[in-house]
């Protein structure tokens, strides 16, 4: 499909920006801890920390606003909801949640006993904390090539199916608690995976008798992927694309976040009706009432708009090339990067962009401190400090991926700040051998990246 030549939309509200100067920025760091989470939104100049709530809505969302239904049990506007759901994912038992977290919460509250193995692509951080809470094992089993940021696959975020099967046969399928795959996968550098893989995935389930599950926040984007990259799929419909995977799952977890194209809100959604009957309870206690879940009849009624505006082709055809743009300016100015560039973020590679600095000196929280301070420009580390410690050992992870994460929000950029990206990563890049590397002062056991303080190290 040809990109659009601009933005699919006009603009009718703006929201002004703050310029900061360097010397601002580098006290802003300091008291900040030398964590960007911690910073004040207003004193970043571009905010590429997440595309997870921060996208525009259209015209027709708000609208949808004034029409939401505020009652506490029986709400119309969650009826629109579930029946949204099921036309797009096929998935007809719903249970809305604050955002995605909170399904994943329930699911695993459910499925997950102490000791049991969760086997998917690659966990994202919250479903890993999900899945450890539980006493459970996160495994990741990604295909070998994800870990290749310069492998220029189209569908890096596939399961390697083989050494799944390998796993559930090393440990028995009783402590398999589930299969789970992201789409995209975000923690590989947003990474597509195929239809063939999720059939194969369908297949393992099968043979075991485990149940498959989704992560599904932005199945859109993958699906559009599969539309332009998998053989026998350029003439359908990105919206029948989203439903052939869906039809291979048990069920999703969804951050409407992300594809849903809403500033809060989720769901869990599951095909077998003994499932909601389980997950319905612990839905009550952890997030509402089940036709409200967390969220305002508003916000439900703005997901459902959101669900039926992202399978808009002309939008996603622009979404993911403004990634791909950032991308290849990024790859024409020697810039290290994965390749090939995902769909949600453009993520540079620490370890080629800093190989100076060891991985116990968190090359990638740097690299995001050093953005920052070169343009306000705030991403976010996806590497050691993501992966925290091991519950049991306590000691360091340090996965084969250090990578800082430039996660763009939907509806909200233009090319000009997509250029002003690409200029800072520019200046950075320059400059990287002076980049230090830094230590943690202070550390939470859970989910440490979101409020853990550094300083940086003296040489």
């Amino acid at each position: 499909m040809t990109i659009p030549p601009a933005e699919p939309y006009r603009i009718k509200v703006v929201e002004p920006i703050r310029w900061t100067t360097r010397e601002e920025r580098v006290r802003l760091l300091a008291e900040a801890g030398w964590n960007l989470f911690r910073l004040r939104a207003e004193d970043v100049t571009i905010d590429l920390l997440t595309d997870s709530g921060t996208g525009a809505m259209s015209d027709r969302q708000w609208a949808a606003l004034m029409v939401g239904d505020e009652a506490y049990a029986g709400s119309r506007s969650f009826y629109r909801l579930r029946e949204t759901v099921e036309d797009l994912f096929g998935f007809p038992h719903l249970l809305p949640t604050h955002q995605g977290r909170g399904a994943e919460h329930i699911l695993c509250t459910v499925l997950v006993r102490p000791g049991q193995h969760v086997i998917g692509n690659m966990h994202f951080d919250t479903t890993r904390a999900h899945i450890e809470h539980r006493g459970g094992i996160a495994d990741d089993l990604a295909v070998e090539a994800i870990h290749d940021p310069t492998a220029r696959l189209p569908f890096k975020g596939d399961l390697d199916v083989v050494r799944a099967e390998a796993l559930i046969g090393d440990v028995g399928r009783e402590q398999v608690a589930f299969l789970h795959m992201t789409v995209t996968c975000n923690s590989g550098g947003g990474q597509p995976v195929s239809l063939a893989n999720l059939r194969a995935v369908r297949q393992l389930a099968d043979r075991y008798g485990l149940p498959f599950f989704l992560d599904a926040c932005r199945i859109a984007e993958n699906a559009f992927f599969i539309k332009e990259r998998e053989p026998g799929y350029a003439e359908r419909s990105v919206a029948s694309i989203i439903r052939e995977i869906c039809d291979l799952a048990d069920g999703c977890t969804f951050s409407g976040k992300k594809d849903a194209l809403v500033n809060i809100g989720g769901f869990l959604a599951v095909r077998d009706p003994a499932l909601y009957d389980q997950a319905a309870p612990w839905g009550v206690l952890f997030e509402g009432f089940p036709t409200y879940g967390g969220l305002a009849g508003r916000d439900l009624e703005a997901m459902a708009q959101g669900l039926r505006e992202v399978v808009d082709e002309h939008y996603l055809a622009w979404r993911i090339g403004q990634v791909r743009w950032l991308g290849e300016q990024m790859l024409d100015r020697g810039i290290p990067i994965v390749e090939l560039i995902g769909g949600h973020a453009v993520f540079l590679d620490a370890l080629r962009f800093l190989p100076h600095l060891p991985r116990g000196q968190y090359p990638g929280q740097a690299l995001a401190c050093a953005l920052y301070e070169d343009g306000g420009v705030r991403g976010v580390e996806i590497g050691a400090v993501m992966a925290g410690r091991d519950p049991l050992t306590k000691q360091e992870r340090f996965p084969r991926l250090e990578l800082v994460r430039l996660a763009i929000p939907r509806r909200v950029y233009t090319q000009s700040h997509m250029a002003v990206v690409a200029d800072t990563a520019t200046a950075t890049f320059r400059r990287r051998e002076t980049i230090r590397g830094l230590r943690i002062v202070h550390e939470p056991p859970t989910l440490r990246h979101f409020m853990a303080r550094f300083e940086p190290l003296l040489s």
